[in-house]
Formats: C-alpha cells, structure tokens, sequence
C-alpha cells in the first residue's frame, strides 16, 4: 500500500508540473504569434523561432522519463525476489545410489560347485558369483545347489519355464556338491570353480555384489 500512495504523489506532482508548464509553453506561443502579426502590419515581415516554446516541452519530457525511471527502480529494488532453490536439491537429485556407489565386481567370474563359498571372485579368492546377469537374453541366473541339469535339456525348456524355479525343476536332478546355473537361453552345471571366460557360450556377467 505504501508503494502506490507514492506512486500516485509521483503522478501527481508529474500531472501538475506538466500541465504548468505547457501553459505557460502555450501563452508565450500564442504572443509571440500575436507580436508577430503586429510586426507584419507595421515594419515588414519578421521571421521567429519556434525552438524556444519547445525547450520546456522538451525538458519536461526528460523529467518525466527520469521519474518514471526511478519508480521503477524502486519497484523493483522493494519487490520481492522469486524463490529459487536449485543448490539444496541439487546435489540430492544427482546422488548415486548407495547400492551402486558401494558395489563391488568379481574380477574374475567364477562359477562353483555347492561347496564353493558365494560371493566377490578374485584371482586369489575363487569364490561363486551369485550375482550373475546375462547380456543375451537379459535375465538373472539362477542357482540350485546340489543339482544338475538332464541331458534333455534345451533351449526351448529354458525359455519357456524360466524364471519358474518350480518348473525348472523338471529338468533338474539331484547330484551332492554340484551347482545348476541357468538363464533363458543358456545352462550349466559346475562342481569345482570355474572360470568364467574358460565358458565363452556363457553370455553371464557379474552384476555387482552390494557388500
């Protein structure tokens, strides 16, 4: 409310100084017009200017714009500035999750029997991934301990049944100490470490341990 009582003061010292002023610009065109008829009728024609009458139009003009200009920069000088909060949720928007931040990667794969301890395999640490993902078909591989696939399995088995552990199952027959691996299109039976890259029919890669 404060700012626009000033306003309209601004205004109307404006409308006042304007207006007297082009009254006053009006009266002194109007007798030099008039000097100028008389000098016509007695000692000849005169030639006057036009640029004095104009002067104070002209400055009037300029304090106007001046104003003017400084109402808007109080304007906005006591307007409030918009919220923008883009430095707090930034970094929050951008920070990685904890699982992929933290996780660790087997180098190499290894794949084992049911004997072989599950976890991150290292070059001295052969130990069975448990996180394996196939690159082919997009699926995780699955595990069943003390198990091994039947001859008779095959690719269509596997894609029609996988991830269905039951139905699986069909295909599946008990043996001690050996691991069944699986995907949607690819199988394998392991019961000592094995290197992953010694099994290049395997498309399984280790998709990151979180611990």
């Amino acid at each position: 409310m404060d700012d626009d009582d000033d306003l309209d003061e601004l205004l109307d010292e404006v409308e006042k100084k304007f207006c007297r002023d082009v009254s006053v610009a009006s009266s002194a065109r109007g007798v030099s017009s008039e000097a100028g008829k008389r000098g016509k009728t007695t000692d000849g024609p005169r030639k006057h200017s036009a640029t004095k009458p104009e002067e104070p139009v002209r400055s009037i003009t300029e304090d106007i714009d001046a104003l003017l200009e400084e109402l808007l920069e109080e304007d906005r000088g006591n307007s409030p500035q918009p919220k923008s909060e883009p430095f707090p949720k930034g970094p929050q928007v951008e920070k990685k999750p904890s699982s992929q931040s933290g996780g660790r990667k087997c180098c190499p794969v290894f794949l084992g029997g049911s004997s072989v301890t599950n976890g991150v395999g290292t070059a001295t640490s052969k130990r069975s991934c448990d996180q394996l993902r196939c690159t082919s078909c997009d699926f995780r591989v699955l595990t069943f301990d003390d198990c091994e696939w039947d001859l008779s399995c095959d690719y269509l088995f596997l894609r029609n049944n996988t991830p269905d552990r039951q139905k699986l199952g069909a295909k599946l027959k008990k043996r001690k100490g050996v691991r069944a691996y699986a995907c949607q299109c690819s199988w394998f039976s392991s019961s000592e470490p094995t290197d992953l890259r010694d099994q290049p029919q395997l498309r399984w890669v280790c998709g990151k341990h979180l611990d």
